[in-house]
């Protein structure tokens, strides 16, 4: 069963920055179009970042020139650089595939910007 691994999280200050990682055992991520979400508390979870197998990017606007998605093919994970951090990109992070597989969510990296 595909099963998504995020990494990477942490508490940062305001106008830090952030690497995630994503690994995806049973699945070879450069074949799917990917994205990184993020679901702060009381909130519905968003997708934040998109990145197509054909290397295509899109972003919300809320992170758009902050946060860069990326894929490392030979080890087989997907990143999200996050900049310029502010207390509004607090939650926590999953990755998945834009198409999501039934039960194949995980269980997310928490980030928390605060001073």
């Amino acid at each position: 069963q595909v099963h998504m691994v995020e990494s990477g999280g942490g508490l940062v200050q305001p106008g830090g920055s952030l690497r995630l990682s994503c690994a995806a055992p049973g699945i070879i991520l450069r074949f799917n179009d990917m994205g990184w979400y993020r679901q702060a508390p009381g909130k519905q979870r968003e997708l934040v970042a998109r990145l197509t197998s054909g290397g295509t990017t899109n972003y919300a606007d809320s992170v758009k020139g902050r946060f860069t998605i990326s894929r490392d093919n030979a080890k087989n994970t997907v990143y999200l650089q996050m900049n310029s951090l502010k207390p509004e990109d607090t939650a926590v992070y999953y990755c998945n595939t834009l198409v999501v597989i039934p039960g194949s969510w995980g269980q997310g990296t928490q980030v928390t910007v605060s001073s």
